[in-house]
This record gives C-alpha cells, structure tokens and sequence, in this order.
C-alpha cells in the first residue's frame, strides 16, 4: 500500500492533462490580423462601424468611418456636457424690418390691412361710432369724443321719435317744436334751481348757531292782536288778571306776555297766584265754570270758594329730571292744582282718598274726566309718583291731535 499511493497519483494526473491537450485548437490562437509583436493586456468587444451619408448614397471605396464621442449619461450636480455640439450650428439671425411670413410662405400680401384698433381710431375721429366714447376717465376732465356726427345721426339721437322715412317738417312745425324743446329745457332748469335752492336750505339747517342759544328771542314789546283778544275773553269771563312784565331765561323759558292769575268767576280765589300764559289761563277759566262748580255744588251742596295752585310758570324739564325735555310749565302753558277748598270749609286734597271716601272719589274722578275737554294733558294720582298729589293741566300742542288723560 505504501508503494502504490505514490503510483496512483501519476495515473491522475496523465488522466487530467488527455483532455487538456485535445482543447488545444486553433480557436485559442490569437487573431491574424494581431501582430506577432503586439501584447494583449485586455479584450474588449468590437464596436460596429457607423454608416455615412457617404456609404449610403454611393459606393466609392473604403471609408473610414467617423465615430463620434460616446454619449454618456451625466452625473448628479454635474455640468451639461456640450461636447456633442457640432460647430457648425449657428442661430438664425433676424433682420431688423422683422420675418415677411407671406414671402417665406410664397404668398402675395394684401394691397392694405386695416387693424382692429387704427379702424376704431379712425372712425371715433370721423364721428361716426354708435355709441358715445368717453375719453381722460381717471382725470380731472372727462369729455365725450366723436361728437360731431352726421346731421342725420345727431337729429336722430336728439329726437328719439326721428323717423328718416317720413317727410321732412313744415317751418311751422318746425318753430313749434323748437318752442317746445324751449320750454323743456327751462322747466328742467327751474326743476334743478329748485333742487339747489333746497340743497343749500338743508345743509343751513345744519350750520352751528352764531347766537347764544341762552340769549333772549327777538322781541317788539307790541302785543299781538291774539293777546288782546284773549285778555278780552278773560275779562267776559269775570277772570281777576293783571299784565306782568315779559319773562325771559333764555330761548328755552319764557312767556312773551304773560298774566298773573289770581281769581275766577263766582268769587273763587286762587291762592298763590300763579304767572301763566292767557291761553291756558281762559281753559282753566272756563273748566272751573262749566265742570268744577257744578260737579262740587252737586256732591256737596256748597261751591268752591278757593283754589289752591301748586305751581305755574316754571323754568326746568318735565318732573325736574336732568335730560328729560322742557316742560310746558317753562313757557307757562300749565298749571298744577294741589287742593280744592270748599265754601262750607271742607278741603279736598288732590291725592287719593281712603276707602270710605265716596264723595272724594266722585268728585276726583269727574275732574280727571272733564278736564279732558279743555286740556290737551291731565295728570293726576295713579298717573306716576310725580303727581300722586296734584293735578296737571297743560295745552301741550301736539301734531297728531292726541290728548292725554290718565
């Protein structure tokens, strides 16, 4: 066994090298077209020649082929490789008059061509657009451009009613209806002063006063005609009056001609007197006549002797309120009545009476109804805690006629 290892491994290896030797061709020899002398050092496909227009059209012989650079795929952030271009490509050069596309084309261009905008301008500067053109929008003067149309258009725009096929008009007509577009045109001009004249009323109505407003109305000292009749009325009445000086405090508060009111028909006195107006005087005058007197006669058998007034005139505001309007007391147009006292002695006070009190309540109750009559407004107990102690009259002019009874 030691001898024959030793054996066995020559046998192996002249088996392997039979096979080696018959792959030993002339495929393994080098090309003939390689020079003995050359050194192979790496094997590289054969790239195929390029074809050239030269090939392609005539067949003069051997042409070395042109082989252009490998085109490769550039890299990321890389510069584009211009390598590619040939220098033979030049950009086209354009004439300053600019490209004639008829003459590249081969078509004959046209005697005139008139663009969208020239037509226009030419046709505003010739009048004879459809529509009005207004020209400088955006600036300080606006003018309508192309006015001077045809004496056709302009008559038809001026007369709506223009008819071109209708006979042309008679002087006559013609006069006529000149004086006609006259006298439109000065009724809308009357109709425009009008309007300016009360613009400019309006806007005096919201000038600032260049009075005081504190200071006194214009007055003459001349009684009016109104006054003197009403002092008259009084004095038929058998009201006891007499004439005070004016009062003023202002354009606010004042009687222009006022009385002092100190008794009224029948012998009633009224304590304090009170300064008032003459027309709120003569209504109080005849309700103590007509409804007072009687309606105390008929509850108690006695008359009135004397009426007892809480206050008259008055400058302040409606309850004496910061904010509230003037009230009627500032220009005298009211009284407040507090207590009645009767000829017998008995005093009804003008507050709300107790439960047991029939003849109170009667007599109350007939003032706040009749005294409506003569009154524009009556306020009394049940009314606001302002007069749960006296009654108030007033004349209060109010425009809807309303008159106020609680």
């Amino acid at each position: 066994m030691a001898y024959g290892f030793p054996f066995t491994r020559q046998v192996l290896v002249l088996a392997l090298s039979l096979p080696l030797a018959a792959c030993s061709t002339d495929d393994l020899s080098p090309s003939a077209r390689m020079e003995p002398t050359a050194r192979v050092r790496a094997v590289a496909p054969v790239r195929q020649p390029v074809e050239t227009a030269a090939d392609t059209e005539m067949d003069t012989g051997p042409v070395e082929p042109v082989r252009q650079a490998e085109k490769r795929l550039p890299m990321i952030d890389s510069e584009p490789d211009t390598s590619f271009q040939t220098a033979s490509v030049q950009p086209m050069a354009v004439p300053p008059e600019g490209v004639d596309m008829d003459a590249m084309l081969g078509v004959a261009p046209a005697a005139s061509v008139t663009g969208l905008a020239e037509e226009q301008s030419r046709e505003i500067a010739e009048g004879n657009v459809g529509q009005p053109v207004v020209g400088g929008i955006g600036g300080d003067t606006v003018q309508q451009l192309g006015t001077s149309r045809p004496a056709e258009v302009a008559v038809a725009s001026a007369d709506p009613g223009y008819d071109p096929d209708l006979p042309p008009l008679s002087p006559e007509k013609l006069a006529a209806e000149e004086a006609r577009k006259v006298q439109a045109l000065e009724q809308q001009q009357r109709v425009m002063l009008q309007k300016r004249k009360a613009e400019e009323e309006r806007q005096v109505a919201f000038l600032p006063r260049a009075d005081n407003p504190l200071s006194e109305p214009d007055f003459t000292g001349r009684m009016p005609a109104d006054e003197a009749a009403c002092r008259q009325r009084l004095k038929k009445l058998r009201v006891e009056f007499r004439d005070v000086p004016r009062i003023s405090n202002g354009k606010a508060c004042g009687i222009d001609h006022p009385i002092e009111l100190s008794g009224l028909s029948g012998g009633i006195d009224v304590k304090p007197a009170v300064k008032l107006n003459c027309e709120v005087t003569e209504a109080f005058a005849l309700w103590v006549k007509n409804e007072l007197a009687p309606s105390a006669r008929y509850r108690y058998l006695s008359g009135i002797k004397t009426i007892k007034p809480l206050g008259g005139y008055s400058c302040r505001t409606m309850n004496s309120r910061r904010g509230n309007p003037m009230s009627e007391h500032a220009r005298g147009n009211a009284i407040d009545v507090g207590k009645f006292v009767l000829k017998s002695g008995k005093e009804i006070d003008v507050r709300k009476p107790g439960f047991f009190a029939f003849r109170e309540k009667g007599l109350l109750k007939a003032v706040r109804s009749d005294s409506c009559k003569y009154f524009n407004t009556v306020l009394g107990p049940g009314s606001d805690p302002q007069h749960k102690d006296h009654f108030h009259f007033d004349l209060r002019d109010r425009k809807s006629g309303y008159r106020h009874c609680d």
